[in-house]
């Protein structure tokens, strides 16, 4: 079965870099779009990043030039890179696959296979 699971989250300071990773299994991890989303306390789950099987990335507007989401096909790990970390990026990120290749990547309904997360807090 679907296997995803995150590692890398912790506690920095603002200005200050982290790196997720996400191991997948049970799959062939290639011919599928993963994504990076991310859920604060009180707040609805929202997208980071996604990347389709290609390479082609899209990222959210809040994220954009701080963040870099990439994929290791030969590993079948994805990872999002973060830079500029600033308090508000404080959350549990979750990884996730896409449900269907039939499905668009780019739309967050897309994404039914999640990990069980890992926290990142920034203070400032």
């Amino acid at each position: 079965q679907v296997q995803l699971v995150e590692s890398g989250g912790g506690s920095v300071q603002s200005g200050g870099s982290l790196r997720l990773s996400c191991a997948a299994s049970g799959y062939t991890y290639s011919r599928y779009c993963m994504a990076w989303f991310r859920q604060a306390p009180g707040k609805d789950r929202e997208g980071v990043a996604s990347i389709d099987r290609d390479g082609s990335t899209t990222y959210a507007e809040s994220v954009t030039g701080r963040f870099t989401i990439s994929r290791d096909n030969a590993k079948n790990t994805l990872y999002l890179q973060m830079n500029s970390l600033k308090p508000e990026d404080t959350a549990m990120y979750y990884c996730a696959r896409q449900s269907s290749l039939l499905q668009h990547c780019s739309s967050l309904s897309a994404y039914g296979y999640w990990g069980q997360g890992t926290q990142v807090t920034v203070s400032s």
